[in-house]
């Protein structure tokens, strides 16, 4: 990544988190991975005054108590929070949730991937894109 702001990922299930995990390690990837399990947490992270604010939000579609549409609906509200990039990783295939997080202004959707080495490089290629563009 350009900085070495925290990467916050939102994201409910603890073996995707450990592959993602395990992803930016291999990688030597050094941004702190900040990992919340709901949209609910995503937000009191991003309202916390110690929390330093995300070079990038990954975010999962399918969470309990907020989803990853409803947290989208209110971070892109916000003047502090709106500009922050989003790539949605998800198991989430359906065609509304794509739009939806298209028209939310994501910066991406991709499906995530059930194989160790295509997690790899799906990390790799969000980590490179992020490494190369210019931030608000």
């Amino acid at each position: 990544m350009k900085t070495n702001n925290p990467v916050l990922l939102l994201e409910d299930d603890q073996v995707d988190f450990m592959a993602i995990k395990r992803a930016f390690k291999e990688l030597k990837i050094t941004n702190q991975l900040v990992v919340c399990e709901n949209g609910e947490e995503g937000l009191k992270y991003l309202n916390s005054a110690e929390s330093k604010k995300p070079c990038l939000i990954l975010l999962d579609i399918n969470m309990p108590k907020m989803n990853g549409i409803e947290f989208l609906k209110i971070i892109k509200k916000d003047s502090q929070f709106k500009c922050l990039p989003v790539v949605v990783l998800t198991s989430s295939k359906e065609a509304e949730d794509k739009f939806d997080s298209f028209g939310m202004g994501v910066a991406g959707y991709i499906l995530k991937p059930a194989d160790h080495k295509k997690v790899i490089e799906v990390v790799r290629t969000i980590n490179l894109y992020w490494t190369l563009s210019e931030q608000p």
